[in-house]
């Protein structure tokens, strides 16, 4: 993994949160800073300002490095239009990179981040909205193998707080193991996520013995440790996000 540098106490919370997440990408995708600038067309200079929290990045740039590390950009972007206010504010952030606009006034400011905040928690509400288990099952998987859904599934996926959904691994005819849930092996998820897939992994990893807590479909920090455990004893990146790697582990 990354040896990252600690990010400064003066940063505010809202841009630390950004910052942390897109180390989690950058380490996630195995590109350095000089594949990340050829890929996404900002500097190496700027991504080092961007990952030590020395300046905000444009969101073109995190809408970029969410498209070259494969990741849906919606997340991403509302933990930039968030930390972007901070940084307007004033409020311990580092200078956002905005050419050509001028700052704005302070009660504008204030009204603009209390928008950008509900604006941010609609997009998380929308998150919890994704691709439900095969065959419409809503959760309540009957353990008889993938259907001829899309890999994610088709429907949506309603968050229920506390919620255990059951888990019935069993192996398919290709060899592999299942939850009933989602039958990706290469989708992405990590803390924040909430859909199908991540009730597919609490599964899995109850069933390698690895506890995540319940089965709820959110990927919080027991999830995350449940993960990293997994990746300990396969002997592969310790990141707490399962990507293709840990899908293979989980899968076996």
């Amino acid at each position: 993994m990354s040896r990252w540098k600690q990010l400064p106490d003066s940063l505010d919370p809202r841009t630390r949160q950004l910052v942390v997440q897109l180390r989690r990408a950058k380490d996630h995708s195995g590109l350095g800073l000089q594949a990340l600038a050829a890929r996404t067309g900002y500097s190496r200079s700027s991504w080092d300002r961007y990952l030590n929290g020395r300046s905000s990045p444009p969101r073109e740039a995190v809408a970029a490095l969410a498209r070259v590390c494969d990741l849906d950009p919606a997340r991403l972007l509302a933990l930039h239009e968030v930390a972007v206010e901070a940084a307007r504010g004033g409020e311990g952030g580092p200078r956002a990179e905005t050419a050509g606009k001028a700052a704005p006034r302070k009660g504008r400011g204030r009204r603009r981040w209390l928008l950008a905040a509900v604006v941010g928690g609609a997009v998380a509400v929308l998150a919890l909205v994704v691709a439900a288990p095969w065959g419409g099952g809503g959760g309540e998987g009957t353990g008889s193998g993938p259907a001829s859904a899309s890999e994610t599934g088709e429907g949506a996926f309603v968050f229920r707080a506390g919620k255990d959904y059951p888990c019935r691994v069993h192996r398919a005819e290709d060899g592999l193991l299942y939850a009933g849930y989602s039958k990706t092996s290469v989708g992405l998820v990590g803390v924040g996520s909430a859909q199908w897939a991540v009730v597919e992994v609490q599964c899995l990893l109850r069933h390698h013995g690895y506890s995540p807590g319940i089965a709820d479909g959110a990927f919080g920090s027991r999830t995350e440790r449940a993960v990293e455990r997994l990746q300990e004893g396969a002997r592969i990146r310790v990141d707490g996000i399962v990507g293709e790697d840990t899908w293979g582990v989980l899968r076996k």
